[in-house]
C-alpha cells in the first residue's frame, strides 16, 4: 500500500504537506518524495529512501529550503515518486497509489511507440512514471486520468500538482483506495488517511467517489468528472491497513474492528482469563471481543517501537521476521498459567505468529485460542500491494491445502466457504501448523456487517475471489 496528502493554500503550504504526508507512514515502507510548487521558485521536489529511516528524519532537512502554497507528498511501497515531468499539458507533478498488474503489457506498449522511461523501481519501469504518460497522451488532465483508468488493470488514485498551483485529485475508477477532501482556514487539502486532519485543522468535507475528479485550489474544489455507480473499495482498509481515527466511506477505522471483534465474540464458548490484542491492529478487535465477552483485556505483549523500524522493512525475509520477533516483548506476569484469547486482523503467512505462539508457551501461557479478524485468505490480491508473496504457497490457507491433498494449485471455492467441510478441514491444518489450541476466522458476512456498507460495494476478493477489474 501508499499514501499520500496534498495541500492548496493561501499561505505556505510546506508545513501541512510535511506533517500530512508523515501521518501516512504506517502504509508505506520503501520511497517517499515531497513537490512543492511557487511562482518564484517553480517545482521543488525531494525522494528518499526510508529503508534505513523515518520519512520525518529524512525530509526535515529538506522542508527548510521549500517553498510554495501548493504541494504533494507520497509515503510508497516501492516507487520513487512523485514523478514530475513536461508535457504538451504543461509541467506537473503526479503521485500515485497503485498496483498495476498489466504494467509488462503497458511497457511494451510504449516501447513499441519509441518512447522513454526514465525512472525504474525494483529493476521494471516506475508504475507512477507510466501513468504520468498515460495521463500525457490526451488533450487535457481529465481525458489523460480517464486513459489511466481505461488501461491499466489494478487500481490507481493520484494527485496531480500543475503549473498553475492548483492539485487535482483522482479516484481509483472503482474505488478500491480514498481519497477524502478536508477544508482548514487557509486552504483545501486531499488524503489518504483522514487522521492526517485533525492535528493541522483540517475538518474533512467531501469523500470522492470511484473515478471521480476533482480540482483543488486555496478557494474550494470543483468537480471535473462525476463518480461512477459501481464501488469496489477494499476491505481492508478496515480491518487492517487504516490508522484507528481514519473514516473511509463516513465509516471509522477503529469502529469498524470494535464491531468486528464482537462479532467474533457472540457464540464462542470457550473459557479464558484473558482477552488481548496483537499489536497493532488487532487491539480494536480485542476491545470489541472483550467487552462483548465481559472478560479482561489484558497485555501479554508490548510493542517495542522506538528503534525497531517496521517488520516488514528488511527485503530479506529472516531478517524480517527476527525483526518483528524483536518488536513484541512477551509478560509472563500476565501470561504463565493463563488462558488467552488472541486477537488478530489476519493470518497472511503465518511465519511471524508461529513465533509469537511459540514466545507465549515458553512463558508459560496454559492454552492460546486465537481469534482472525477476516476469513482465511485464499486469493491472492490483484488490486492492491497487500501481501509480498511470491507465490500462494506463501499463503497460510494454501500451504495447509497443500499438506490435505498433497497438490499445489488446488481450486479453493470450497475452501473459502465456512459451511463446507474443506474449509473446516482447512482451519484444523492451519491451527496445528501454528501450534493453538483453537483457531476461529471471521465470517464474510460478520465482517461486512462490521464494515457497515453493503457487500457488493465492498472489494472481499482475498477470501472470496468475487473481484473484478
Amino acid at each position: 500500500m501508499s499514501g499520500f496528502f496534498g495541500s492548496v493554500s493561501k499561505n505556505d503550504c510546506v508545513p501541512d504537506v510535511f506533517y500530512g504526508t508523515d501521518y501516512h507512514s504506517h502504509l508505506g515502507t520503501k520511497r517517499a518524495g515531497l513537490a512543492f510548487f511557487s511562482r518564484e521558485k517553480g517545482f521543488q521536489r525531494a525522494i528518499h529512501s526510508l529503508e534505513d529511516g523515518y520519512f520525518r528524519n529524512k525530509f526535515e532537512q529538506d522542508i527548510k529550503g521549500f517553498a510554495g502554497s501548493s504541494g504533494i507528498g507520497v509515503i510508497s511501497d516501492n516507487e520513487a515518486q512523485p514523478i514530475q515531468v513536461t508535457t504538451h499539458l504543461g509541467r506537473f507533478a503526479v503521485a500515485t497509489v497503485s498496483k498495476i498488474v498489466n504494467i509488462d503489457e503497458l511497457e511494451q506498449r510504449f516501447l513499441k511507440q519509441c518512447r522513454t522511461f526514465s525512472e525504474t523501481s525494483q529493476g521494471s519501469v516506475n508504475p507512477t512514471e507510466l501513468v504520468a504518460m498515460l495521463i500525457a497522451e490526451k488533450e487535457s488532465f481529465v481525458a489523460g486520468i480517464e486513459n489511466v483508468f481505461e488501461k491499466i488493470k489494478g487500481s490507481c488514485s493520484l494527485l496531480i500538482l500543475t503549473e498553475n498551483g492548483s492539485i487535482i485529485a483522482a479516484r481509483d475508477k472503482l474505488g478500491r483506495t480514498p481519497v477524502i477532501i478536508g477544508k482548514n482556514e487557509n486552504g483545501y487539502a486531499a488524503t489518504f488517511e483522514t487522521c492526517a486532519f485533525p492535528n493541522l485543522g483540517y475538518e474533512t468535507q467531501y469523500y470522492l467517489g470511484p473515478g471521480e475528479i476533482v480540482s483543488l485550489t486555496a478557494d474550494g474544489y470543483h468537480q471535473l468528472r462525476k463518480p461512477g455507480e459501481k464501488m469496489q473499495v477494499c476491505s481492508f482498509l478496515w480491518v487492517y491497513y487504516g490508522y484507528p481515527p481514519s473514516f473511509y466511506e463516513g465509516i471509522n477505522v477503529d469502529e469498524s474492528r470494535y464491531r468486528s471483534g464482537a462479532a467474533l465474540a457472540k457464540d464462542d464458548e470457550i473459557d479464558v482469563d484473558f482477552a488481548a490484542g496483537i499489536p497493532d491492529s488487532g487491539l480494536g478487535h480485542a476491545m470489541g471481543y472483550s467487552n462483548e465477552k465481559c472478560i479482561p483485556l489484558k497485555r501479554p505483549y508490548s510493542k517495542y517501537t522506538p528503534t525497531w523500524p517496521r517488520s516488514f522493512m528488511p527485503q530479506n525475509q529472516e531478517t524480517r521476521e527476527l525483526v518483528a520477533k524483536m518488536k513484541l516483548i512477551p509478560n509472563e506476569s500476565v501470561i504463565k498459567g493463563k488462558r488467552g484469547v488472541f486477537l488478530d486482523d489476519s493470518i497472511v503467512r503465518g511465519t511471524q505468529l508461529k513465533d509469537n505462539v511459540r514466545d507465549l508457551h515458553d512463558a508459560g501461557i496454559k492454552e492460546v485460542h486465537m481469534r482472525i479478524a477476516c476469513p482465511p485468505l485464499t486469493y491472492p490480491c490483484m488490486f492492491l500491494n497487500f501481501s509480498r508473496s511470491r507465490s500462494n504457497l506463501d499463503l497460510a490457507t494454501h500451504k495447509a491445502v497443500k499438506l490435505l491433498e498433497g497438490k499445489d494449485n488446488t481450486e479453493m471455492a470450497e475452501y473459502s466457504n465456512p459451511d463446507n467441510i474443506k474449509y473446516q478441514t482447512m482451519v484444523e491444518q492451519i491451527r496445528k501448523n501454528l501450534d493453538l489450541t483453537t483457531l476461529k476466522f471471521q465470517r464474510l458476512d460478520d465482517l461486512v456487517n462490521a464494515i457497515g456498507l453493503p457487500k457488493e460495494k465492498l472489494c472481499t476478493h482475498c477470501w472470496d475471489g468475487s473481484s473484478y477489474f
